[in-house]
């Protein structure tokens, strides 16, 4: 089950996994509507790059969320 949710009239991406029993979300979409930021793909990837300079590692489980 694959999905829309809304958060402040804006919407994330989702995708429950039945086999893990939880929900996924999309970072670019959550991080979108938390900085408000025009260009959330930018804005991960610097502050993925920002951490990872600070000694800090996202999560390895981080995957691109595809929705049909």
């Amino acid at each position: 089950m694959s999905g829309i949710k809304s958060f402040e009239q804006k919407q994330i991406r989702s995708h429950w996994d039945e086999k893990e029993e939880q929900w996924f979300f999309s970072v670019i979409d959550v991080v979108e509507i938390l900085t408000k930021s025009p260009r959330p793909h930018k804005y991960w990837s610097a502050l993925k790059t920002k951490l990872i300079t600070e000694g800090r590692y996202p999560s390895h489980q981080l995957h691109q969320l595809f929705l049909s």
